[in-house]
């Protein structure tokens, strides 16, 4: 694939309820913020790197690379197939990788060998034990047109959206190949997961 082809997506949500109203992006792991190393490694796969945030405001991420375009979900109250739906109508790209603003040790190897099983699919996703992984997934713009459709019938979880496209799984064993499935896919919904990364510093990828 072709890597003008692509574009990626930070989903940056809303108000982080479970954190207090603070912007997971800029939360410091390994003395960088969440944001500052996906923009880096996303920045090495693609020129259309976009933030998609619920509202207008516009929050500080940390220390912000000119590259990333910020947008606004157009339909608002939708969480992340409201992300989604943004990414999809604003990326320059025909294949979007999407990924929730809480995950720091996803790697561009990684995120590259999702782009390519994307070619006769709508989505590129991970599954382990614990399920689908959406928001670490790659989306076409064949995706766009039944998504707003959910949108509009409120119809918002995106396991549905999954189980619904034409689908390639990437399973828990081909994830290893790119390290621990568990420090790759791992996220921060609540200070304490913050606090649990620690645990994983030692992990190599």
């Amino acid at each position: 694939m072709r890597q003008s082809t692509r574009s990626a997506a930070i989903l940056a949500g809303g108000l982080a309820s479970r954190f207090g109203g603070t912007d997971k992006g800029a939360l410091l792991v390994d003395g960088r913020t969440i944001f500052d190393r996906q923009v880096a490694e996303l920045s090495s796969l693609t020129g259309d790197v976009l933030v998609v945030r619920a509202t207008d405001v516009v929050r500080d991420g940390g220390t912000q690379s000119p590259g990333p375009r910020v947008v606004t979900d157009l339909v608002p109250g939708c969480g992340p197939l409201g992300g989604l739906h943004a990414a999809l109508l604003e990326a320059r790209g025909d294949t979007v990788f999407v990924i929730a603003c809480d995950m720091p040790y996803v790697t561009a190897p990684f995120i590259a060998y999702l782009f390519s099983l994307a070619g006769e699919v709508d989505i590129v996703v991970p599954e382990t034990e614990r399920g689908y992984h959406p928001l670490c997934a790659v989306y076409t713009r064949g995706c766009l047109e039944p998504v707003a459709a959910r949108l509009a019938g409120r119809r918002l979880a995106m396991r549905d959206l999954v189980a619904a496209m034409r689908t390639r799984v990437v399973t828990a064993e081909e994830i290893d190949r790119f390290g621990d499935r568990y420090r790759l896919l791992a996220n921060v919904n609540t200070p304490a997961e913050h606090a649990g990364l620690e645990a994983l510093q030692g992990h190599e990828l």
